[in-house]
């Protein structure tokens, strides 16, 4: 792992792996970096952290919890702990950075509450 990330770099280990839709690129304390690319079907399940999607290329639709969008490259996703989330109906060159970080559970699980 290196302190500079590229997608094409990031890329080359899917492709390096091609069993795997994505792979860890890069760790230093709670946050964790990680580039994705499911072919066809997304098949995430909910994450136990707070999550964070910088859409590389491609488009489709984004479900988080009840809501479905339409997203395009270039877009941030945010995804709390938890929460059912997948992309659907994505192109076939859709790419993503996704960024894990906090506690387990979520920033919101360990926040102090509103006075």
């Amino acid at each position: 792992m290196t302190d500079r990330l590229t997608p094409s770099s990031a890329l080359q280990q899917l492709r390096d792996n091609p069993d795997i839709p994505f792979a860890e690129v890069f760790r230093r304390g709670s946050l964790q970096v990680e580039i994705y690319q499911p072919e066809g079907l997304d098949h995430q399940t909910p994450h136990t952290r707070d999550e964070v999607y910088v859409v590389i290329s491609g488009s489709g639709q984004f479900l988080n919890g009840d809501t479905r969008q339409p997203f395009e490259a270039g877009e941030v996703l945010f995804v709390p702990a938890g929460v059912v989330h997948r992309f659907e109906d994505f192109t076939d060159d859709f790419a993503t950075w996704v960024f894990f970080y906090g506690p387990e559970g979520g920033e919101a699980r360990t926040a102090p509450a509103s006075p």
